[in-house]
């Protein structure tokens, strides 16, 4: 009991001496409002970010590693160039209400809704989703009414009071700086997993990103892994969004 209260005690320091988390006073029975609330504090507040990632890929059937630049314009743009080599293989451009993509190498090109985004990653994601997934913020929206909260593993463990049919969603929290450790959700009916676990986060301007992603889902057997590692993160910098369709591409048309 007391190497917990002398982990606890020394836990409690560090928390305390992070800006936005001054409100949690007793770590063992913090609520999850508290919880929930650092945690949103801990967003990153930017104009604009222009990030470098290398990124694999993998399937049941191919495995690749490609090189990403990453543009954002906060809750406006995401830009995303994928090259092998230097040479550009892809481009993504999503906004709040819609996903414009091509690719070089079949010279297919999409322009539509978030459908092709739920198609890689194997679940529905929308625009914020995507931007919170990529700054280790939770996907889901988090009421502190409806969650409960509990130390597991030297981790907040959130999870909803109430779980809906058929959706299993848990979340567990760094407490040192209140950004996700991994966040998983299940719907065991159509055997969809979707889970997202951050390895180390790297402190610019005063906020946490993240450094490492991995991605896994699986539906009815068909298993995808994403893993993403930020290469550079520069913050409020001028950044553009270039985004054409080259003339012969063929539309992507999704089921």
């Amino acid at each position: 009991m007391k190497i917990k209260a002398l982990y606890f005690t020394l836990l409690l320091l560090v928390i305390t001496s992070c800006g936005g988390a001054k409100k949690i006073t007793n770590i063992e029975e913090a609520s999850a409002k508290e919880v929930i609330t650092s945690h949103k504090a801990a967003a990153p507040d930017f104009k604009t970010l222009a990030g470098r990632m290398q990124l694999v890929y993998e399937t049941d059937e191919k495995l690749q590693s490609i090189t990403v630049g990453l543009r954002m314009e906060k809750d406006k743009n995401i830009w995303i160039k994928a090259s092998i080599l230097g040479i550009t293989i892809a481009k993504v451009l999503i906004t709040p209400t819609s996903v414009s993509y091509y690719e070089t190498i079949g010279k297919t090109y999409f322009e539509g809704d978030f459908a092709l985004l739920g198609e890689w990653l194997g679940t529905p994601i929308n625009f914020q989703q995507t931007q919170n997934l990529l700054l280790g913020q939770s996907i889901f929206t988090l009421k502190p009414s409806e969650y409960n909260s509990e130390i597991f593993q030297n981790k907040f463990k959130l999870l909803p009071k109430q779980q809906p049919q058929n959706f299993i969603h848990s979340l567990f929290l760094n407490p040192d700086n209140f950004k996700i450790a991994s966040e998983t959700l299940s719907q065991p009916n159509d055997d969809r997993l979707l889970s997202i676990r951050y390895g180390d986060y790297q402190k610019l301007e005063e906020q946490f990103y993240p450094k490492n992603i991995t991605i896994n889902t699986s539906e009815k057997g068909e298993a995808t892994k994403i893993e993403i590692n930020y290469k550079k993160i520069d913050l409020n910098v001028n950044v553009s969004f270039p985004f054409d369709i080259p003339q012969g591409y063929e539309e992507i048309q999704l089921n």
